[in-house]
C-alpha cells in the first residue's frame, strides 16, 4: 500500500468514526484513480441537473410543461403557509452563504434546476433558479454564447445571483447580476404566480435583486447573453500600494474594449490589477494558461508568481470558462486555511493530491459542518473608491488579513438591497460613481496573537462595521451581519422596502431581510452552550475539520466538479455579422 493511500485510509476511517459512516468514495484520496469515476459522471446529469438548449420546439414545449406543473405545486405550498399565516423559508438545495440555515418550514424549490431554452437570435436563456454557474455556462457556450455576468464559483445559482447580491469582473462594465435579466418569474407570498421586469412590476424586479427572497419565490429567470469568444487575453498589471491600484483601476475601467477587470492584494507593497478582452485570435508567443485540472496552480498564486518576477505586465490567454472559473480551485485563497487547520505542508504535490476537496462545492459544505464558518470572516464589501485605501489600511492594522480581492463595480439605481453610495455622482449631479468591492477572506489577527475565540470573531465583526459606515461602505448580505434592527436599516431604505413587502404580500409570511441575514449574537452563544458534548467535541481541532470533510464527502459535490464539460468545450466562433445577415436572408 502507497504512502498516500495509507494516509487517505486512515483519515476516511477517522471521519467516518465521528458520523457512523459505513462506507466512503474509493480511492477518493487517490488522483490517479479518477479516470473512471469522472469519465463516467460526464455522461450522466449531475445532481438532478438536466437542460434542454433549445435542440427542438417540442423539446422545448415539454420542459415548460414540467416546469409549469412544479410551479403550480410551489405555489400551492405558499399559499398553504399563507392561508395559515404562517412563516416560511425557501430551501434551494445548495448555498455559498456563509449564514446558518434553518431547515423548519421550507417550501422546496431544488427541483427547479434546469436551462429550459437557448435563444440563439435573441440571444437570451431561459433559466430555472437553482441552475448552477458551470451548467449554465455549458448550455450557452454550446451555442456561441456567455451571460455578460458570470459569478466566479461553478456552485452559485442564478435564483442566488438574482436574490443576493453578485458582482464579478465584469460587472464595471454591466452592473450586477440582476442587471442582465430580462424578466423574473416569482411566486407571491400568497401563492399567486407573476411576471416582473422593467415594463410590468418594476417595483418589484429591482425591489427583490439583492433582498435574499424576503419579496418571494422566484421561479424563473430571461437572461441576456453575449457573443462569446475562445479566449480572455489577460494581463496582470503590477502594482505597489492600495493607492496605486485604484488609480490602475479607474484608468483600466475607463477602456471600452476590455470585458473584465478585477485585482489582488497581496500586501501593503504587492498587488496586481487583472485585465481581460475576449479575442478569438491569440498573438504569437502568448502563452495558454488552464487553471482547472489538478496539476495546473492556483490562480492567485499564478498572478503572484507573474508579478513577482517581471515588474513589467505581463500577458497571456485564458480559454474562456477557465477565466471564468480561475478562483473555483482554491476558493479564491480560502482553500490555503485548511492546510494551516490540519497543519499539512502547503505545496504543489498536495494541492494536486487534495484537489478534490479544494473546489468551492466541496469548501463550502464542509466550511458549514465544521462551524469554521463561525470563526472566519467571510466579506464582500463595496466603498467608494475615495476612502478604500483609508479601510485597507484600517484590515491590515487591526486583522492582518491577506490577500484582498478588488473588483470595480458599477452602481445600481436607487432604491436598492445592493451595496450603494447615494453620495457618490459624478459631475453630471445624476449618474452614480463606481463602488470598489475588496474581498476580506480569512480568519482575523488576534492583538495578542493568542487563539480567536467566538466574542473575538464578533467583536472584529463590529469593529469592522463601524469602520465600514464610517468609510460610505455597505456590506453584501450573503455573510455574517452583526448590525442591531436600527443600525442595519440607517443603511437601507427601509420604509420603500417595507411598503414593497406590504404592498405584494410578503410582510405575513415571508422573514424580512434583516430576519434573514442579521446574527443574535445571544441566541448563538445558548445554541453552542446547549450542544451534547460529541458535537462539542465537534467544534475542536482536529474533529471540526475532519467532520466538515466527511460531510463534504457525503454530499458528493465532487462529482460535479469531474464532470464539468467546460473544461474541454470548443467555443463556435460566430459567423462575422455580413454572414449573419446572409444567413438570415
Amino acid at each position: 500500500m502507497s504512502r498516500f493511500k495509507k494516509i487517505g485510509v486512515l483519515v476516511s476511517r477517522c471521519a467516518a468514526s465521528i458520523q457512523g459512516l459505513d462506507t466512503l468514495p474509493r480511492n477518493l484520496f487517490l488522483r490517479g484513480q479518477q479516470g473512471a469515476i469522472g469519465s463516467a459522471a460526464r455522461i450522466r446529469p449531475v445532481g438532478g441537473i438536466q437542460y434542454s438548449s433549445s435542440s427542438t420546439s417540442s423539446m422545448a414545449a415539454a420542459a415548460m410543461d414540467r416546469h409549469k406543473k412544479a410551479v403550480e405545486g410551489i405555489s400551492a405550498s405558499v399559499r398553504g403557509f399563507f392561508e395559515r399565516k404562517e412563516t416560511f423559508r425557501i430551501f434551494h438545495g445548495s448555498t455559498n452563504s456563509t449564514r446558518n440555515v434553518q431547515r423548519d418550514r421550507m417550501v422546496d424549490t431544488s427541483n427547479l434546476s434546469n436551462v429550459l431554452k437557448v435563444d440563439v437570435g435573441n440571444r437570451t436563456a431561459l433559466v430555472e433558479p437553482n441552475v448552477p454557474m458551470d451548467r449554465l455556462v455549458e448550455a450557452t457556450l454550446e451555442h456561441g454564447l456567455v451571460p455578460p455576468v458570470v459569478m466566479e464559483f461553478p456552485g452559485i445559482t442564478v435564483g442566488g445571483g438574482y436574490a443576493g447580491t453578485s458582482g464579478e469582473s465584469s460587472s464595471f462594465k454591466h452592473g450586477f447580476f440582476n442587471r442582465t435579466i430580462n424578466y423574473v418569474e416569482m411566486v407571491l407570498a400568497n401563492g399567486d404566480v407573476v411576471t416582473c421586469s422593467e415594463n410590468e412590476r418594476s417595483d418589484l424586479f429591482h425591489g427583490a435583486a439583492g433582498a435574499v427572497g424576503s419579496m418571494g419565490v422566484t421561479t424563473l429567470v430571461e437572461l441576456q447573453l453575449n457573443e462569446a469568444k475562445k479566449y480572455v487575453e489577460t494581463t496582470y498589471h503590477p502594482v505597489s500600494s492600495m493607492s496605486e491600484a485604484i488609480e490602475k483601476i479607474e484608468q483600466v475601467t475607463a477602456d471600452p474594449s476590455l470585458d473584465y477587470v478585477d485585482g489582488i492584494i497581496f500586501s501593503k507593497t504587492q498587488g496586481a490589477i487583472i485585465t481581460g478582452r475576449l479575442t478569438n485570435t491569440i498573438a504569437e508567443g502568448t502563452p495558454v494558461q488552464r487553471f482547472s485540472r489538478a496539476k495546473d496552480p492556483w490562480f492567485y498564486l499564478h498572478v503572484r508568481d507573474a508579478i513577482s518576477s517581471s515588474p513589467t505586465p505581463t500577458t497571456e490567454a485564458i480559454p474562456l470558462a477557465e477565466y471564468l472559473f480561475r478562483y473555483d480551485r482554491g476558493g479564491f485563497w480560502v482553500g490555503a486555511s485548511a492546510f494551516e487547520w490540519f497543519k499539512m505542508p502547503f505545496n504543489r504535490l498536495t494541492r494536486w493530491w487534495l484537489d478534490d476537496f479544494l473546489h468551492t462545492r466541496m469548501m463550502y459544505t464542509a466550511l458549514h459542518a465544521s462551524g469554521h464558518a463561525k470563526r472566519y470572516i467571510v466579506q464582500d464589501l463595496a466603498l467608494p473608491y475615495s476612502t478604500a485605501a483609508q479601510f485597507v489600511d484600517y484590515t491590515d492594522e487591526a486583522l492582518g488579513i491577506y490577500p484582498l480581492w478588488l473588483c470595480p463595480l458599477k452602481q445600481s439605481p436607487l432604491p436598492t438591497m445592493h451595496p450603494h453610495n447615494a453620495a457618490e455622482v459624478q459631475a453630471d449631479g445624476h449618474t452614480l460613481k463606481p463602488l470598489l468591492n475588496i474581498g476580506l477572506w480569512g480568519t482575523p489577527r488576534h492583538p495578542r496573537g493568542a487563539r480567536i475565540t467566538h466574542d473575538d470573531f464578533v467583536a472584529a465583526n463590529r469593529a469592522l462595521e463601524a469602520k465600514l459606515r464610517d468609510l460610505g461602505g455597505m456590506k453584501w448580505l450573503y455573510a455574517h451581519t452583526y448590525y442591531p434592527a436600527d443600525e442595519f436599516w440607517a443603511l437601507y431604505d427601509q420604509p420603500w422596502y417595507d411598503g414593497l413587502r406590504r404592498k405584494y404580500g410578503a410582510a405575513a409570511t415571508l422573514p424580512s431581510v434583516h430576519d434573514k441575514v442579521g446574527v443574535d449574537v445571544d441566541a448563538e452563544r445558548r445554541r453552542e452552550r446547549a450542544l451534547p458534548w460529541p458535537r462539542r467535541l465537534l467544534r475542536t481541532w482536529p474533529w471540526a475539520g475532519l467532520y466538515g470533510i466527511t460531510k463534504a464527502i457525503r454530499s458528493k459535490a465532487y462529482v460535479a466538479a469531474r464532470a464539468s464539460a467546460w473544461r474541454t468545450m470548443d467555443v463556435p466562433v460566430a459567423p462575422p455579422p455580413a454572414e449573419k445577415d446572409a444567413l438570415r436572408r
